[in-house]
């Protein structure tokens, strides 16, 4: 099943393409794995402007992708890790600002999420992102899902949770702002490399990126 067809699905093509009639921004994630294309919601303003801003200006080029998780999620935009040694503990740097949190769109396979730590305000990371690989789900997981995260998942989100996977326990707890749209095999080239006992990489896995005019 292609992205169109996912977003046709879900219902959320006209809700992207409504905020005030803004046509989507697309940025390129640049990695010795290969390219993906990501476009960025405009439903998520404040997390939209943000990357837009740091991308232009440089700030995630040489950064690592500092932990990775196969079938849950590869991470990365944390600044200590531009020169990290080998083996140090990254996860905790940013630019010195959170974002409000814009919690809205669920964690399917390829969504692009902000990072966050443990705030009741559930504010994001001002720099680091997560691209989702998850897993099929199925029925009992989502209905256990509702339960805990008190939410409702339509028919259709049901249906591509099923048939395409992602992360729904992250769901009503952190802001999807954009998504993949190109480049999904390079996500899995990624979650596929060997990490040590912190999910950080064996060999550094580092990115570019820039945004699409």
């Amino acid at each position: 099943m292609n992205r169109l067809t996912t977003l046709l699905l879900f219902g959320t093509l006209l809700t992207l393409f409504s905020c005030g009639n803004k046509e989507n921004t697309y940025a390129v994630i640049e990695t010795s794995f290969g390219n993906m294309k990501v476009m960025l919601y405009n439903t998520t303003p404040k997390h939209r402007d943000n990357f837009i801003k740091l991308a232009e200006g440089g700030f995630y080029d040489s950064l690592l992708f500092h932990r990775v998780i196969s079938a849950f999620m590869i991470q990365g935009g944390d600044p200590d890790s531009r020169n990290a040694p080998p083996g140090a503990a990254l996860g905790m740097g940013g630019p010195g600002y959170q974002i409000d949190a814009e919690i809205g769109a669920p964690h399917l396979r390829g969504s692009m999420a902000a990072a966050r730590n443990n705030n009741p305000q559930k504010m994001s990371s001002g720099s680091q992102f997560y691209l989702v690989q998850g897993q099929k789900i199925d029925d009992n997981y989502l209905d256990e899902t509702e339960r805990r995260q008190n939410i409702r998942y339509s028919p259709e989100q049901r249906k591509l949770y099923k048939e395409i996977g992602g992360t729904p326990f992250l769901d009503n707890d952190y802001t999807v702002f954009g998504e993949i749209v190109e480049g999904l095999d390079v996500l899995d080239k990624i979650a596929a490399v060997p990490t040590d006992a912190g999910n950080r990489p064996l060999e550094d896995v580092r990115m570019k990126v820039r945004i699409l005019k």
